[in-house]
């Protein structure tokens, strides 16, 4: 198969201003390309995290809740590499994202932290070194 890495992550929201306004102006990303797709009333926005990696961000107007817990059945949380834990969380916190305190993988002994989107879809920072 020699799958060589993600191609991109795929995030619905129900609120679409809040979560472009999340995605780029809280957390960074960069603008690839906004499409409105005017038959599906559904907005697609194409972000990039440091140049490398997509996340897609998706608006519709026939959506359906799922389950977005931690220990939900299915995608548990999508994880951010930061270098400096402290500082992004810091960072977060100032733009007015409810952050949990910051813990220790006792696996790796790295710190992280998660926080959710306007959706509430679970978030981590996870340091790296």
């Amino acid at each position: 198969m020699n799958i060589r890495g993600i191609h991109h992550i795929a995030i619905l929201t129900d609120d679409y201003p809040a979560s472009k306004r999340f995605y780029t102006e809280v957390l960074g990303f960069e603008v690839i390309r906004e499409t409105y797709r005017k038959e599906r009333d559904s907005y697609k926005l194409d972000l990039a995290i440091a140049g490398r990696y997509q996340v897609e961000l998706f608006s519709f107007p026939e959506y359906r809740e799922r389950g977005s817990y931690p220990e939900a059945k299915g995608l548990r949380h999508l994880a951010f590499a930061v270098p400096d834990l402290e500082v992004a969380v810091r960072e977060l916190r100032q733009k007015g994202v409810t952050v949990q305190e910051i813990r220790t993988d006792e696996l790796t002994g790295s710190k992280f932290a998660f926080f959710n989107d306007p959706n509430g879809q679970p978030l981590e920072l996870y340091e790296i070194g």
